[in-house]
């Protein structure tokens, strides 16, 4: 599969050097995993709306809602030049290095993630495109919405500490997500995201780990799911946006700034827009009857040393400990 995606990139270089001055009425299809009425998906449509207002000859089309696949296969699909651009998080099934981004309690605040996962020019995302470079990808923006905790139908025994909680848990494709949900006491269930509402209302996982504060009201809250939201800090929400190599080499130098300013923007705009919401969501949880759950500066702080001193290291066999001795010394 890595060779197959190597001979994609080689070709899409070389496309890229015969590429056409203009080109006319281009179709672009952008997609996503966000839920329809999902913020995220509101600034995917403001990203198709100015490079289709730009009159450079392009027009774009969002698909969200995992339309055109999960995460997982959008990356894959992107790659081969099947779909244009894609607005998702940029999972470890393809190369195990990738798994460096599901690094638990790698930063700690808002003002990080904007110095460090934000910043394109940042040695954190050089590692990142680095790696997407071998598969004709092209990460334009990165998207960290803020701390992820997990949804629950019910309050985790022993919440604060790492005894067992007496629950099972949904994890997303990540062998270091599922080893610190367990460092934490919990079962781990790997479950693809769009199999976690059924699961949670059948009782066959009690809550996952996924979503934000805000993503939690917006997307469970609201449908009346889960009643409590543990709220560890440990792991991002982050997704990415990231376009097709081949499919950029048929735009010429407007098409594709055009593309990148509104995608910069779009990222800028979410960004704060989630820093600025954190809290109020958070109360909007409360409203909607949840419980908040929130560990003690001193209860965090020896989670994060925990976890840290436990799953990092297990690491270093599938991502390489040249790539977590360049990350950790990119977030210092």
């Amino acid at each position: 599969m890595k060779t197959l995606f190597k001979a994609v990139a080689a070709g899409a270089m070389a496309l890229q050097v015969a590429a056409p001055a203009f080109a006319e009425d281009i179709k672009l299809r952008f997609a996503g995993v966000f839920p329809i009425d999902h913020q995220g998906t509101k600034m995917m449509e403001q990203v198709a709306a100015e490079v289709n207002a730009a009159g450079v000859g392009l027009e774009m089309t969002v698909f969200p809602a995992s339309q055109l696949g999960s995460g997982e296969a959008l990356f894959e699909d992107v790659a081969r030049g099947n779909i244009d651009f894609a607005s998702a998080f940029i999972y470890s099934d393809t190369d195990p290095r990738l798994e460096f981004l599901n690094m638990p309690f790698l930063v700690s605040s808002y003002d990080d993630m904007d110095r460090v996962l934000r910043d394109m020019d940042s040695d954190y995302n050089r590692i990142l495109q680095d790696i997407t470079d071998e598969y004709g990808i092209r990460v334009m923006a990165a998207n960290p919405e803020g701390f992820v905790g997990i949804v629950a139908t019910r309050e985790p025994e022993n919440w604060n500490n790492f005894e067992d909680k007496g629950m099972n848990i949904r994890v997303w494709s990540s062998n270091a997500v599922k080893s610190t949900v367990e460092a934490l006491g919990y079962r781990a269930t790997t479950m693809a995201w769009g199999d976690i509402f059924p699961a949670l209302q059948s009782g066959i996982v009690d809550g996952a780990i996924c979503c934000t504060k805000t993503a939690t009201y917006s997307i469970f809250a609201k449908s009346d799911v889960g009643t409590h939201f543990i709220e560890y800090n440990s792991l991002l929400e982050q997704t990415f946006y990231y376009g097709s190599e081949r499919t950029l080499a048929k735009l010429n130098d407007e098409q594709r700034a055009v593309i990148q300013a509104a995608m910069d923007k779009a990222s800028a705009d979410f960004f704060e827009y989630n820093r600025k919401n954190d809290e109020a969501f958070g109360q909007k949880l409360i409203e909607s009857g949840y419980t908040i759950l929130k560990l003690n500066d001193e209860e965090q702080k020896a989670m994060a040393d925990y976890v840290r001193s436990t799953i990092w290291p297990t690491m270093e066999g599938a991502v390489g400990k040249d790539v977590i001795d360049q990350v950790l010394a990119a977030v210092q």
